[in-house]
Parts: structure tokens; C-alpha cells; sequence
């Protein structure tokens, strides 16, 4: 069997991803007819079958969904070793750090003034993304280590973890609920999150579904995907929608037409910090350990129970 190519298994997990050979096409800038030949063309060289085709769908075969997974990884690895390589290749090497803004903790300036005075320290470049975008950039070479939040898809990497702290849900200060001292997830339902998802199952739990909420005249167009924080701000204020906000971020942006609430029953959030396996990028390194360094030192003190004297 011959070695498969790159440019195959971007055509496979474009068809495996898109499920209509017409949409792939299109996602690949290409015409049908040729996709349709490479596909079976790499099926031939396997030697197995990666998707059923009937005239009304296309589904994935046990192989197509194995080769779905491990293609992916090869691709992102792929990618990856390029962008490591040109990022090597400069002239005055920086360190990438992936988070999405204000979700750090409030660690943020601390770990760098303390990362600063490592003999390994770079220059570090912030790579700004969405919520769920920091483990993939890490994966794919645009960055050297991230912020993020927990659970998150940790393949091919490996993390610390940092600091906890609840979350807290905005929600308009006019809204009923804002009168409560502290709320539990069952009061939630009917009301949605920035990605449509309902509130009630807690944040991170979908990312696409149904949005508005219980007297909601927002359209789901408009709310839905939305990410930019003065926007999500906007919405909750108008009783749009709800959000999920660890309790630092919180106490950055007071807002009189916002009221922060406890959720008894939601898990804390949990800050981590995540860089490829078999990194020796001693910056990383750096890194990393300045970050757990001051994660620690922001942690409070358990007291210890004082032990009893017996005779």
C-alpha cells in the first residue's frame, strides 16, 4: 500500500465532516466529479470501504470513522510541524500565547511580569480566540502554550491545572431571578446562552440549538455564535439571554442593568494551562512553571484543624 497523501485526507475528513460530496466540493474550492474520484481512488489503494453512499445520504462506514479521527490528528500535525518550523526559523523567536481575552483568572499580568524575569523568558504575542479555540491553536502550531478553561479536548497535549472559582450568571438585573440570593440550574429553564445552548444544563454543554428565552424578542440570528463580550453584555441586559461568567471576569465589568448570581448546584470553573506533548521549548517550560508558581501563590492557605494533646 502506498503512503497516503496530505492532499487525500483533507478531501476524506472534508467529505467525512460534510456528509454531501456538493457541500465538500464547495468547502474545497474544487468540482464534485474529482473529489468523487478521489475518494474512491483512496478506498481502492485501502482497500476498504470509508462511506455508504445511497441516493439520499452519505454516511461513514466503521474504517471512514476510524480514518476520520487519526486523519484529522495527521493533518493537525501536519500543520503544526510547519508552523513550529517557520515560527523556529525567525530571526527573533516569541513565545505565542493562546487565551481567550479576560479569561485568565486575573492572572494574566502577574504571570507575565513574573515569566519576564526567567532566563528562558521570550517576548510573548497573545493569539486572541473564542472560548474553545485555545487547545486547537495550540495543536495546530499557532501557538506555543494557552490559558484555557476546563474540560477542554486535551489530544496531543499536556496541561497543569491552575486555579478554581465559580462561575456566576448574568442575567438582566429586571429579570425575577435577579431578586434570589442565589439560584439553582432548574431555575434556568427556558432561558438560553450566547451559543443557544440551554442554560439550564450548565455552560460549555452545547454549542449549537435552539436560542431565545422566555419573553425573548431577539432573533436566533442575532444571538446565536455571539462572542464578543460588550455585545453578550448588551443582550443579557436586555433580558436576551443569559450568561455563564467565572467570578474574576465578573469583577471587572460591574454593570448596574447586571445582576451576577451564585448557581448552587454548577461546577466551579477551572483554569489550566496546556502545551504539546514532548514540547522541550525551554520558554514553554518557563513558562508553564511560572504560571503554576503564581496560580499557587493565589491560592488561599488551608488552615490546618490544631491536633488535640492526649495524655
Amino acid at each position: 500500500m502506498n503512503d497516503l497523501e496530505t492532499r487525500q485526507l483533507r478531501y476524506f475528513v472534508a467529505v467525512a465532516e460534510e456528509l454531501h460530496f456538493g457541500c465538500a466540493a464547495e468547502r474545497l474550492d474544487m468540482a464534485q466529479p474529482p473529489l468523487s474520484r478521489a475518494i474512491r481512488e483512496l478506498e481502492r489503494q485501502l482497500g476498504v470501504a470509508l462511506l455508504r453512499r445511497t441516493t439520499r445520504r452519505v454516511t461513514l462506514t466503521p474504517a471512514g470513522e476510524v480514518l476520520l479521527r487519526d486523519a484529522r490528528i495527521a493533518l493537525d500535525a501536519v500543520s503544526s510541524a510547519a508552523r513550529r518550523a517557520q515560527h523556529a526559523g525567525e530571526p527573533t523567536p516569541r513565545l505565542r500565547l493562546a487565551l481567550k481575552p479576560d479569561i485568565d483568572g486575573g492572572l494574566l499580568p502577574r504571570i507575565l511580569d513574573a515569566y519576564a524575569g526567567e532566563d528562558a523568558a521570550l517576548p510573548v504575542d497573545l493569539v486572541l480566540g473564542r472560548i474553545d479555540e485555545q487547545a486547537q491553536a495550540v495543536r495546530d502550531g499557532r501557538a506555543d502554550t494557552a490559558l484555557l478553561l476546563c474540560p477542554f479536548d486535551d489530544r496531543g497535549l499536556d496541561s497543569e491545572p491552575l486555579i478554581t472559582e465559580p462561575f456566576l450568571l448574568a442575567l438582566a438585573a429586571t429579570d425575577p431571578l435577579a431578586a434570589r440570593p442565589s439560584l439553582r440550574l432548574a431555575d434556568l429553564a427556558g432561558l438560553s446562552l450566547p451559543d443557544g445552548s440551554p442554560a439550564d444544563q450548565g455552560p460549555g454543554v452545547g454549542r449549537h440549538g435552539r436560542t431565545g428565552s422566555r419573553g425573548d424578542m431577539t432573533t436566533a440570528s442575532t444571538a446565536q455564535g455571539t462572542s464578543d463580550l460588550p455585545e453578550i453584555f448588551q443582550l443579557v441586559e436586555l433580558g436576551s439571554l443569559v450568561c455563564f461568567f467565572p467570578a474574576s471576569l465578573t469583577r471587572r465589568y460591574p454593570r448596574p442593568e447586571i445582576a451576577y448570581r451564585p448557581v448552587d448546584d454548577l461546577e466551579p470553573a477551572a483554569l489550566a494551562v496546556a502545551w504539546p506533548q514532548g514540547s522541550r521549548s525551554a520558554a514553554v517550560a518557563a513558562f508553564v512553571r511560572t504560571a503554576t508558581a503564581v496560580a499557587a501563590a493565589t491560592r488561599p492557605r488551608s488552615r490546618e484543624t490544631p491536633r488535640t494533646a492526649t495524655a
